[in-house]
């Protein structure tokens, strides 16, 4: 069967998409939660490794904490990016305050960083906070 890989963000299990159909809402089929749910959504490291490395659509990450002005403002901008890319791409946030460990396996030296991930690697990342149209051009899709 052709489609895309995805991972649940809820609970994990991989899911294959048809690519017409990864605009229009597709479901966890052990769940029943969104996969492409046009929202940033809040991971562990557990659940952003199994993504990084299955999932067929890019996948970027917001590695942030609480305490960082600059994450905390460009946390909406962040979720309206993902709005926009709702269909083509995922974005997820992990907290690195929460998820020490995840920053360091992913040698994130400052915050805000976004990685982004597509076939099972890291293929670009960058630091600092940035708008939303800003977002969107980096990730590219």
């Amino acid at each position: 069967m052709a489609g895309k890989k995805l991972t649940c963000l809820d609970c994990g299990q991989l899911n294959r998409v048809p690519e017409e159909k990864l605009a229009a809402g597709p479901k966890c089929g052990t769940c029943g939660a969104p996969l492409m749910s046009g929202k940033a959504v809040e991971v562990d490291a557990a659940t952003l490794a199994k993504a990084a490395q299955n999932d067929d659509v890019p996948l970027v990450a917001d590695f942030w904490a609480p305490w960082c002005g600059p994450c905390r403002m460009m946390a909406p901008e962040f979720s309206r990016a993902a709005q926009t890319l709702q269909g083509r791409a995922r974005l997820v946030k992990l907290n690195t305050e929460e998820h020490q460990a995840a920053g360091m396996k992913y040698g994130i030296r400052g915050i805000p960083t976004m990685v982004e991930f597509a076939g099972g690697r890291e293929v670009k990342r960058q630091s600092g906070a940035m708008r939303e149209p800003q977002i969107v051009s980096w990730i590219g899709v």
